[in-house]
């Protein structure tokens, strides 16, 4: 299957061994980039088993899977393609035992971890008052996305002895119930990778490219995994980010991870897509105008081909139920303009924000309108 692609994108895609980042910025057909190299090592006769390409959501892994059976049919489906996550539990599935665990351990949702840290907070008689069992659940959620067990968080000042004690006696629970968190994959995969270099061995030996999407949203725990199955003598790891896109610094993202690839992959190659094809010249500039204060970001100045488009329009509101009828008179102006409800998306920074909206909308006519939070 042909792809049309501009001159940055082909030199990624053609891109041999070594390691490669790409930075991608935004609508500058990254996942087009990092498909079709994908299809393009499997046609200079690379085996697609012993290729891992990376992303972060069912619907990113289910996208890149489409696209490569456009281009590859049935073969895509030897590609090992999923989700940061399901790759770790898949390794766990095989290997877990290594870490005292049986293969058929259990996935704790969130009602069962909520349900098993709160009689562990009761066992270590910490009091529950309010807000506890919150502050202790991200305090452990944040060291399992540093790749932290309880004795190495013992080690970090401050970390604060209840929270310490009680991450312990979670961690004891889980295993004796033969369990483990949504968090606990990917910091345990790493784990079972490093304490057994003969597991190491059989996926670095299988693995001879490693692509990742979405590269700025990595946390510390991701990183090292990557780094134990990409590494060797010359790392075949291809990363694809955009460290203006970075905003999941809350969940443990690390902005760090793609600011320092060079650092850490001294001979790597890096490439720059520039190109916009989804914006404006007027969206662009507003948007360039704006990330250009960022203290720490990679240089980068996207540009596109397309028209100026409509300006941006800039309105102040009195407060919240103010801001709520004018976003709301401005949906009516386009839909008696001809625009459908479900074309249009409001986007706000906080959940309760969005009470507003719905106070002053229609609720039959707000499911309608696609609604996001938009994290800054």
């Amino acid at each position: 299957m042909a792809v049309e692609l501009n001159e940055r994108q082909r030199e990624a895609v053609i891109h041999g061994d070594g390691p490669l980042l790409v930075l991608a910025g935004a609508g500058s057909g990254k996942t087009r980039v990092i498909t079709t190299r994908v299809a393009r090592l499997v046609g200079d006769g690379m085996a697609p088993s012993s290729i891992l390409a990376l992303t972060f959501t069912n619907k990113a892994a289910g996208e890149m899977r489409h696209r490569l059976g456009a281009m590859l049919g049935a073969r895509a489906g030897e590609l090992w393609m999923s989700t940061f996550h399901s790759a770790s539990a898949q390794i766990l599935r095989r290997h877990i035992h290594h870490l005292g665990y049986t293969s058929s351990f259990s996935i704790y949702d969130d009602q069962d971890t909520t349900k098993l840290l709160r009689q562990c907070l009761a066992d270590e008689g910490v009091n529950d008052q309010a807000g506890t069992q919150a502050a202790i659940a991200w305090a452990i959620d944040r060291a399992k996305n540093e790749g932290l067990g309880p004795d190495e968080l013992a080690q970090r000042p401050m970390s604060g002895d209840a929270i310490v004690r009680v991450y312990q006696r979670y961690q004891r629970a889980l295993k004796r119930q033969n369990a483990v968190d949504f968090g606990d994959l990917i910091m345990l995969a790493a784990r079972v990778l490093r304490e057994r270099p003969d597991v190491l061995e059989r996926y670095r030996t299988r693995l001879r490219h490693v692509l990742v999407d979405e590269y700025q949203d990595t946390n510390r725990a991701q990183y090292v995994l990557l780094r134990l199955l990409a590494a060797g003598e010359r790392p075949n790891l291809c990363v694809v980010g955009d460290d203006d896109q970075s905003i999941y610094g809350w969940r443990g993202a690390e902005v760090r991870n793609i600011l320092d690839f060079e650092r850490d992959f001294p001979d790597a190659v890096v490439i720059r897509l520039e190109q916009n094809y989804r914006s404006t010249k007027t969206i662009l500039a507003a948007a360039g105008a704006v990330v250009a204060n960022n203290n720490d970001r990679k240089g980068k100045t996207l540009w596109t081909a397309n028209p100026d488009g409509a300006p941006i329009t800039v309105a102040v509101a009195e407060d919240d139920l103010a801001e709520a009828r004018l976003v709301m008179s401005e949906v009516r102006r386009l839909v008696k303009a001809g625009r459908a409800l479900h074309d249009i998306v409001i986007f706000y920074r906080t959940n309760a924000q969005s009470l507003s909206l719905i106070h002053i909308s229609e609720p039959t006519r707000l499911r309608r309108i696609s609604y996001a939070v938009f994290c800054l």
